[in-house]
């Protein structure tokens, strides 16, 4: 049932579902997903409230079809326990780097567990609140896995939804972490600021008159003899930094597969191409 989130974290999410939900329950839930069944989905303060259409079941007393109230809420990180965690984050340069560029570390689980926290969750424990407006003695019914399994898909697109769902808000956790030295240094790297566009006169570059009559063999030889050697380019602190900051599955990326590692592979066939060339 996991592969039907696209990443890791949204597969762990929903193999948190299957540990503490009946498995009839769990395979209706799944038909219960889309929007023809979820008719109204929000997420507002950690708190995820759907509407989801129900069924005509005249053996519960329902003769008309009915609209059910969802709602989800994990429990959160105390605030002294985010302190904790925001400051064992800012003081690795590898998390910092990715979470800046709105992905999720690989290692964000060992991260917590050396503060004693798990981001992810790992039981029903880790949920307030699951409540839903229907007949069904379950908890969680069929309706709250349904909303239970868009939220794995919102949580695909959007990793820092789940630090929303903790009790830490994405502006909160950016500029927490932008404040440490580390964050500090990254922050620029990774800023949405860009330059003010001018406005040119021309689309096309305008020729324009000599003073003087061209020194045609400075042009050809150039003024300057050129360096025997080159010097390396620097390497750049954040490879691949644009292809990256939209994460690994980015709004135009509707494929199961990540878009990082496609242009990763991309970029390697590039090279080892023209390497003879170079």
């Amino acid at each position: 049932m996991a592969t039907l989130s696209k990443t890791w974290w949204g597969q762990r999410f929903l193999e948190a579902l299957e540990g503490f939900t009946d498995s009839g329950r769990l395979q209706r839930g799944r038909g219960y997903r889309g929007d023809s069944r979820i008719l109204a989905f929000d997420i507002a303060d950690g708190l995820v409230t759907a509407t989801v259409r129900g069924n005509v079941n005249p053996y519960f007393g329902v003769y008309k079809e009915p609209r059910y109230k969802t709602r989800i809420r994990m429990a959160p990180i105390p605030a002294k326990d985010w302190t904790k965690a925001v400051a064992y984050l800012g003081s690795n340069a590898v998390l910092v780097s990715k979470l800046l560029m709105h992905e999720m570390p690989d290692n964000i689980d060992d991260a917590f567990a050396n503060v004693r926290l798990h981001l992810l969750p790992r039981s029903r424990k880790d949920f307030a609140l699951t409540d839903c407006s229907c007949p069904d003695y379950a908890n969680p019914c069929k309706h709250i896995a349904g909303v239970y399994y868009r939220l794995a898909g919102q949580l695909d697109s959007d990793p820092f939804l789940l630090f929303e769902l903790r009790g830490l808000s994405r502006e909160r956790l950016l500029d927490a972490l932008s404040a440490t030295p580390l964050g500090k240094a990254l922050a620029t790297l990774v800023s949405d600021d860009s330059a003010e566009i001018a406005v040119a006169e021309s689309f096309f570059t305008r020729p324009s008159t000599a003073n003087s009559m061209p020194d045609y063999r400075s042009f050809w030889n150039g003024k300057q003899r050129l360096p025997s050697e080159i010097e390396p380019a620097t390497p750049a602190a954040v490879p691949a930094i644009l292809v990256k900051k939209g994460g690994n599955h980015p709004a135009f990326w509707d494929k199961d597969h990540s878009f990082v590692e496609v242009m990763e592979e991309l970029y390697l066939r590039v090279r080892e191409k023209n390497k003879g060339r170079l």
